[in-house]
């Protein structure tokens, strides 16, 4: 099953603390606290991630969604194709008797007849059946491409969704330790997600 993307999570915690945190020390102080640019884009950033999260998310779970469904429609057409297999051999077994009889009643025009008609919509009936038969077969071929193409595309939405995740969470702990060459790890998490995201949207 796909992962929920959570919109809530540690930088939201992160940030929370980082405010109370100046926040207390300004009471001490008794003036106003000065606004954080920093933990402002932090801010920022961690809120696009997160509503990039979700897109992805949801696209992935769509995805598998689409994966399950046809790889459903290629079972129930599998059945439906192995059914009229059954029946067309079936067909055949009765298209033999009906030879065997016309072969035994060779002296009898009219019996003889009979057996031979049997012959001829026996034939014509194994032939409508046949391509039926085929034509689910290449049905299920089609959902099976189409359920491996939908789960490959889910495989993608669920790598940008844990690069994603991944961004945000160093983003927090950027923003708990102020170690900005953290700050470059997340972008760089966050640029790799964004460029599998797009992979998966245009259908790699």
């Amino acid at each position: 099953m796909s992962e929920e993307f959570e919109v809530r999570g540690p930088h939201e915690e992160a940030l929370e603390h980082a405010g109370h945190h100046h926040g207390h020390g300004h009471h001490q102080e008794g003036g106003h606290a000065p606004a954080d640019p920093f933990a402002g884009r932090i801010a920022v950033m961690t809120a696009i991630l997160a509503t990039v999260g979700a897109v992805f998310s949801y696209q992935g779970g769509s995805t598998e969604g689409l994966a399950l469904f046809y790889k459903n429609e290629a079972a129930i057409r599998k059945t439906e194709a192995a059914n009229q297999w059954s029946y067309y051999q079936a067909k055949g077994e009765k298209q033999n008797l009906a030879e065997l009889g016309a072969a035994l009643t060779a002296a009898d025009p009219k019996s003889s007849a009979k057996f031979t008609a049997d012959v001829a919509k026996y034939t014509q009936q194994k032939t409508e059946i046949r391509a039926q038969a085929e034509t689910l077969e290449k049905v299920v071929v089609q959902a099976d491409a189409a359920s491996e193409r939908q789960l490959h595309l889910h495989h993608r939405w669920a790598q940008a969704t844990t690069l994603t995740q991944i961004a945000i969470s160093l983003a927090a702990i950027t923003l708990l330790t102020r170690r900005r060459w953290l700050l470059g790890a997340a972008l760089g998490a966050a640029g790799l997600g964004a460029i599998v995201g797009l992979a998966a949207f245009a259908g790699y």
